[in-house]
């Protein structure tokens, strides 16, 4: 027991021995804040297009009007500012850290925006990188935010578990591959998030197909479609199955996400707009 013990344990956030409920972690964002709904977007391996979702959500959401946000958490694998253009600096004040803001008027912190060449290697414990996130909630000034779309680093280690218990999550969208190997990983995701309380409000199968120019014929290239078997065991409402576009991903590499629109994806935000 610390000195001072008022017995509240409700109002304390010291893990003592004589604790009789849960701590609290939640972190407050910085005062000049006002976010409405905090979007995980998460996969259980790299390399299935989750910074691309997370990209492509935040510009569909700004497109209906909605004020739309991303905080990159990949901190060792940063791809935001590329996918959006964006060389200049983050700068700070006296408040706090001013975002980049996108030519669509999106405002994104990412740890890209801060080091002096995007291509230095971060070379940082778990611990600096779970505190670099949690830095971008507190200290950056995000101003009225209809939805923060965290892009969240691959797997279940320090970082996805710091945001899960740090930051106020209203729920996660999970981005997968049709592989069934991606299939089991993101099913080792899921139930990370269903130990945790936090709901899975949709699943993104990207690279689902590919279409055939002129002929509009449908191939799975990485084999058959798992999405909907994963969706029915876990309860999960919104599914979307987003093909395979060389434009697309050749406009993401450009840093022109902007210039396109992923129509797959507009049930995503539909629903979160009845959140």
């Amino acid at each position: 027991m610390s000195e001072g013990c008022t017995h509240d344990c409700s109002s304390c956030g010291k893990n003592c021995s004589e604790r009789k409920g849960p701590v609290d972690l939640k972190v407050a964002a910085n005062a000049e804040s006002k976010i409405k709904k905090v979007i995980a977007v998460v996969s259980g391996k790299g390399g299935v297009g989750k910074s691309f979702v997370t990209s492509m959500l935040a510009v569909l959401a700004n497109r209906q009007g909605k004020r739309a946000a991303i905080l990159d958490a990949d901190i060792t694998g940063p791809s935001i500012p590329k996918a959006f253009g964006l060389r200049e600096r983050a700068q700070g004040c006296d408040t706090g850290i001013l975002p980049v803001y996108s030519d669509g008027g999106i405002p994104i912190m990412s740890l890209n925006l801060l080091l002096a060449n995007d291509t230095d290697p971060v070379v940082w414990r778990g611990p600096i990188l779970a505190g670099t996130v949690k830095q971008f909630w507190q200290d950056v000034i995000w101003g009225e935010v209809d939805y923060m779309f965290i892009d969240m680093p691959p797997g279940t280690g320090d970082v996805p578990l710091t945001v899960f218990q740090s930051l106020p999550i209203d729920g996660v969208i999970v981005v997968a591959s049709p592989q069934e190997l991606v299939g089991m990983i993101v099913e080792k995701a899921i139930n990370m998030l269903k130990m945790m309380n936090i709901p899975v409000l949709a699943l993104v199968e990207n690279m689902s197909y590919f279409v055939i120019p002129n002929c509009e014929e449908k191939h799975n290239i990485f084999g058959d479609s798992h999405i909907e078997d994963i969706a029915k065991k876990f309860s999960i409402g919104t599914v979307c199955r987003v093909p395979i576009n060389p434009k697309l991903a050749s406009a993401t590499d450009n840093g022109a996400i902007e210039d396109y629109a992923e129509e797959a994806l507009v049930p995503v935000v539909a629903m979160l707009g009845k959140l």
